[in-house]
């Protein structure tokens, strides 16, 4: 059977781990994801949610692609579309694409095999590879050093949060925890869903030979996604962080974020939300803080986390 360039052996037909993919705005990316998902050996069912795009995308993949559950939305849900990609599956597990990833052949059928063997495993997170350079991309190595103590059990180095777009989720375990926050939108979005998995008794990894291709797409606002993801970062250190280690994280914010506009927006778009955060807060288990806590030195020192553009 032939192999992929990552070495993993192509499946047939593994029908354990269904796709969901999330657009707006990019119907030839969209087309394009599609038409690689469609091509895997593995065959997987394929839900695309397009969040209210005007550029024709859902007529466009219907037309081309009819075996796809195409989802339109009327407005702009972000990464609420991935619950109801979710929700449109019966697989045991799913994975997420954005429509500028793609999976490498036999990855699936190779996450698939690993949570079958883990059942107390929520989430695999993949290598990623940008395109078109084929180099590591710089969130990897933190990735694959990550600090996170985890069981002995564990095929992999334990993660204390997930990049949403290279990772497979057990079904069981995202539903339980009722997937992405409809309040975060997107942006940062994996940090609230990850610490909800652990404190809820799931466990987390990174897989070095699961691979997901990432070629970044021009149609991206990066300020906009600086703006939504400072806040979301405010947000979720509020929520689910113990009131000394908040504060630290929130200061620290303070003195290193960019001194502009669009940093003081998203403190402006933080400070708003307080009527329904202040009742939400519900700090995570003090086992759980205790092994995510060594994350706070990574996160201040990494080059793959800044709140640039």
């Amino acid at each position: 059977m032939p192999g992929s360039r990552s070495g993993i052996p192509a499946a047939v037909m593994d029908q354990r781990v269904g796709v969901v993919v999330i657009t707006w705005q990019r119907r030839d990316e969209a087309l394009a994801a599609v038409q690689r998902l469609s091509e895997l050996p593995e065959r997987p069912p394929i839900v695309l949610v397009d969040n209210g795009s005007t550029d024709g995308t859902a007529a466009a993949v219907r037309a081309q692609f009819p075996d796809v559950d195409v989802v339109a939305l009327d407005r702009n849900e972000g990464a609420v579309g991935r619950n109801i990609g979710v929700a449109r599956l019966r697989t045991p597990y799913v994975a997420f694409c954005d429509d500028d990833t793609w999976w490498e052949p036999g990855s699936l059928t190779r996450a698939a095999g690993v949570l079958d063997e883990h059942p107390r495993l929520a989430l695999v997170n993949a290598r990623i590879v940008v395109e078109p350079s084929g180099a590591e991309d710089p969130i990897v190595a933190e990735l694959r050093d990550s600090p996170v103590p985890g069981p002995d059990w564990l095929p992999g180095p334990a993660l204390g949060s997930f990049l949403a777009g290279a990772s497979v989720v057990r079904r069981e375990a995202f539903v339980q925890v009722d997937g992405f926050s409809p309040r975060l939108w997107l942006g940062g979005e994996e940090e609230l869903l990850a610490t909800d998995l652990l404190s809820a008794g799931w466990e987390l990894c990174y897989l070095d030979d699961l691979v997901v291709h990432h070629r970044a797409s021009v149609l991206r606002d990066a300020t906009h996604r600086r703006r939504v993801g400072l806040r979301n970062t405010l947000w979720f250190v509020w929520l689910r962080r113990p009131l000394g280690p908040a504060l630290r994280r929130s200061l620290f914010l303070a003195r290193t974020v960019p001194r502009d506009r669009t940093s003081a927006r998203a403190l402006w778009d933080a400070v708003r939300g307080l009527p329904w955060l202040v009742p939400a807060r519900r700090p995570r288990p003090a086992e759980v803080e205790a092994r995510l806590a060594v994350l706070d030195e990574t996160q201040r020192r990494s080059q793959a986390r800044r709140y640039v553009g």
